[in-house]
């Protein structure tokens, strides 16, 4: 099950280091203020070395914070700005699964559209080998792949380090958890040359009903019908992103239903579809969610 729709890849461009939780905030204020990565002292206001500053410009992209003239997106200014911000310390979990539904959406890192979108489904348990000969695989038959083994190794390792949680290490570089560690989505089996990586379908019931809805709104290819199919297993679906299973996925959308008058569920001669009478900007749902 090949990716047909991302013809551009990217892997790379974030020197090794995995996303720090303070770093999103931290550029995004650094941008807002009008300073430059290239300044020369750019190392002394974001207060990191100098390849933690291409670093975090990496990560405020991948996340949709900022754009490729490193200018606020509206979703960068909506969750991080000081005065009408969600949640501008990541204090909700809810702005954790915006931030992994970004990351995957955006696919300004190919590595996480790919993996929840795709390989995942594919490879039940995996590790950093598979996914390099699955990418080695997309690239034989994609000329827009520049496929590079040690690249697509580092960046496995960094995706694993922003989504596991291991106190247990040992080793004090990596003895804090991944930004999106929280959310649970990627478990663990077996140690050392037996370790294995999965990301199963299922409840979340952490993931709140509003981000979901957002996710579907938030998706130009969706229209005002949209089957169950679609919304379980389509490219950056809820169900792909979110990693739900069907009656997960059902309970929510039966929430979000009894809270929106203009939003119906049908299930005729067999075919499941959510419906909107209309639709609204999805940035009214987080709104509401956050009380603003």
């Amino acid at each position: 099950m090949e990716n047909t729709e991302l013809t551009k890849y990217t892997f790379s461009g974030h020197d090794s280091f995995q996303c720090r939780q303070l770093w999103l905030k931290k550029g995004y204020d650094f941008v807002k203020e009008g300073k430059s990565f290239n300044d020369e002292d750019a190392v002394v206001k974001l207060g990191v070395g100098k390849n933690m500053v291409s670093s975090i410009r990496f990560w405020l992209k991948t996340f949709n914070i900022i754009n490729s003239k490193d200018i606020p997106t509206e979703f960068g200014r909506r969750l991080f700005d000081d005065e009408n911000g969600y949640d501008p310390f990541l204090e909700d979990e809810a702005s954790l699964w915006l931030l992994h539904y970004q990351l995957v959406k955006n696919g300004f890192a190919s590595i996480y559209h790919i993996i929840f979108n795709e390989f995942r489904k594919e490879k039940l348990f995996f590790n950093k080998e598979t996914f390099v000969n699955y990418v080695k695989r997309i690239g034989e038959s994609n000329p827009e792949l520049n496929f590079n083994e040690n690249t697509i190794a580092k960046d496995f390792i960094v995706f694993a380090n922003i989504y596991k949680s291991d106190p247990e290490s040992k080793d004090v570089e990596d003895s804090f958890s991944g930004i999106l560690s929280e959310l649970e989505l990627l478990k663990k089996t077996g140690k050392g040359k037996e370790e294995q990586f999965f990301i199963e379908n299922s409840e979340r019931d952490n993931l709140p009903e509003s981000i979901l809805l957002f996710s579907i709104l938030d998706n130009s290819t969706y229209g005002n019908s949209i089957s169950l199919n679609s919304l379980e297993f389509d490219l950056n679906s809820p169900g792909s992103i979110f990693a739900l299973n069907r009656s997960s996925l059902m309970n929510k959308i039966a929430d979000i239903v009894l809270g929106f008058e203009d939003i119906t569920f049908t299930d005729q001669a067999g075919i499941k579809e959510l419906q909107f009478k209309k639709k609204v900007d999805a940035y009214t749902i987080l709104d509401k969610y956050y009380g603003k």
